[in-house]
């Protein structure tokens, strides 16, 4: 059932065994999962069905260095779906490494390995709508492929590995009927939970407070609460809320919105290939299923382990688009057309540093000068991405000659500097704003110099090729468009030891028994890979654990909440 928050008289009471708070990827998963086993379920979304100014205004607040991190209101959508209503598509799991405890990556560690994540990763890419867990070519493809680089041979990367697409799925589109006909779910629109209300003792959460924008007021009472508001709002609302915890939810040991982490990326470089242009395929290879998969090259772990790097992984891309040193028509239709193109990923088009008339009128020439290739471009386009069901996901361009750029992806270190704070400014509904201070270390600096270093020894040593660029140049690139889109992850990072985590093995907050965090806000490390799949995959587990504790514990028996003993609650 979808209900609106604004229909309920001022100060209703509403009860539910599990609310889940937020609507995204993680929210609706759980509710999914939850709805199958019985339970009660109250989903509370803070926006409706579309955008809208007013409840997208909510998401606003400061960043400390505007050139390294964008406004908090973007790559996040705060309505129905969440950021699946916006999101690429890209799915991907974890490499076990990442989940490994590594004494050259500070702060690394997540108290489970890959083995325990496994299980959700199939039900996990299925609800996404990227086909079957199968994420290397020998996996996916019965059929051979043709070689991503003719004759490349590396000992440090391997070009087997997939990364799968979604269609992209918006989950609320997608999955909104289900819950809506579900006899045990509430999904309330416009309900803004403002307030963590806890028991005295501050082991336990009583009850959540909702306002909406019109000016009600309602309360939510639950045996299980979840927080799947992401990685930002995450630590806003458990930093907001100290009227028993005096430094916040969770935050007992100042963990709550530090190592904050996003991804390194960026384009650098000239790729040359020897021979001709058949020698090389870096486009798109569809399984069977008719799902989009593309390759890419991974550093492996062991290269990682022995030069004390993080993740990092690289495809081949074609030249800056700004740059209309290109040359190519079609690149240069892309950036004449920049503002028909969401902020989300027009944001490489932006920021030029050349005059705009002068960088405008070459573009034009490119255009000019090949204007079927333009046409044909927008027909696949039109046809490919917005007509179809399942989207061509990226722009891949096919050069006259044999010349890439690289396109990185890579793991970035845990900071405790970089962080989420609470700003001094309240929002329309008197919660205070985020400050966002994202930083990089120069460990980040050093995976992406190392790697590409490899990588420009590889391709040469192959005699495949030929990768130049300006090593000096690397930092500025990494970080010229500042942290990657809408990868918010690490704030309320999970671990056994409260004194350096937020949540436990299961997402439950450290110290408070019946609230948990369903996010990659719980994630220690971000591996290179996009974090969606492994955030459904996560919710799956954590609906799977609150099952488990349903079956030992009467979730309708009345409880009465005893102070903690060994950082657990336990009840009567």
């Amino acid at each position: 059932m979808i209900i609106e928050a604004n229909d309920f008289p001022n100060q209703h009471v509403l009860s539910a065994d599990v609310c889940i708070v937020g609507a995204g990827a993680a929210g609706i998963t759980m509710a999914l999962d939850l709805m199958k086993k019985g339970l009660d379920i109250l989903v509370l979304e803070s926006g409706g069905h579309a955008e809208e100014k007013d409840t997208q205004a909510l998401y606003a607040g400061d960043v400390v260095d505007q050139h390294l991190h964008s406004p908090p209101d973007k790559y996040r959508q705060r309505r129905f779906g969440g950021s699946t209503t916006i999101w690429g598509g890209r799915c991907m799991p974890f490499d076990a490494i990442d989940f490994e405890h590594r004494d050259y990556m500070p702060h690394s560690g997540w108290p489970f390995g890959l083995a325990e994540l496994e299980p959700y990763y199939d039900e996990a890419t299925r609800l996404c709508e990227a086909g079957t867990n199968a994420y290397t070519v020998e996996q996916a493809f019965d059929r051979p492929l043709p070689p991503m680089v003719a004759d490349f041979a590396s000992s440090h990367f391997s070009t087997n590995r997939l990364e799968r697409f979604s269609c992209p799925t918006n989950f609320a589109a997608r999955y909104g009927r289900k819950l809506a006909t579900a006899t045990n779910v509430r999904l309330l629109l416009h309900a803004n939970v403002t307030r963590i209300n806890l028991n005295a003792e501050g082991c336990a959460v009583e009850s959540v407070a909702i306002k909406t924008l019109a000016g009600k007021e309602l309360m939510v009472n639950a045996d299980k609460f979840v927080l799947a508001t992401g990685g930002l709002e995450v630590p806003r609302l458990l930093l907001a809320n100290r009227d028993v915890h005096r430094d916040g939810i969770g935050n007992e040991y100042g963990n709550v919105g530090r190592f904050y982490m996003c991804h390194i990326a960026g384009t650098i470089g000239a790729l040359s290939i020897n021979g001709p242009l058949s020698r090389v395929w870096h486009g798109y290879d569809v399984s069977d299923e008719g799902v989009y998969c593309r390759r890419r090259l991974a550093l492996n772990e062991s290269t990682q382990r022995s030069l004390g790097i993080g993740n990092f992984i690289a495809r081949l891309h074609h030249p800056r688009i700004t740059d209309p040193a290109h040359r190519n028509g079609i690149l240069s239709l892309l950036f004449l057309a920049q503002a028909l193109i969401p902020y989300e990923y027009g944001k490489r088009l932006h920021g030029d540093e050349r005059a705009a008339l002068e960088v405008w009128g070459k573009h034009l020439r490119n255009v000019a000068l090949g204007p079927f290739d333009a046409i044909g471009f927008a027909w696949h386009m039109f046809r490919d991405r917005l007509l179809a069901e399942r989207k061509f996901p990226s722009i891949i361009i096919k050069p006259k000659a044999n010349l890439f750029s690289i396109d990185f992806h890579a793991e970035q270190q845990p900071n405790p500097l970089s962080r989420v704070m609470l700003d001094t400014a309240l929002d329309e509904l008197g919660v205070p704003r985020i400050k966002l201070d994202w930083r990089y270390t120069s460990g980040d600096v050093d995976t992406v110099t190392r790697a590409l270093s490899l990588l420009a020894a590889d391709f040469s040593q192959s005699n495949a090729g030929h990768l130049q660029y300006d090593a000096a140049s690397v930092e500025f690139e990494m970080t010229r468009y500042g942290a990657y889109g809408g990868h918010h992850i690490g704030t309320a990072r999970m671990g056994s030891d409260p004194r350096t985590s937020v949540v436990d093995a299961d997402c439950r907050v450290h110290g408070v028994a019946n609230l948990y965090i369903a996010s990659a806000a719980t994630f220690p490390t971000s591996s290179q890979a996009n974090p969606t799949l492994t955030v459904v995959a996560m919710a799956l587990r954590l609906a799977r654990h609150l099952i488990e504790r349903k079956n030992k514990i009467e979730l309708h028996t009345t409880r009465t909440w005893l102070p903690m003993e060994n950082n657990e609650a336990t009840f009567a």
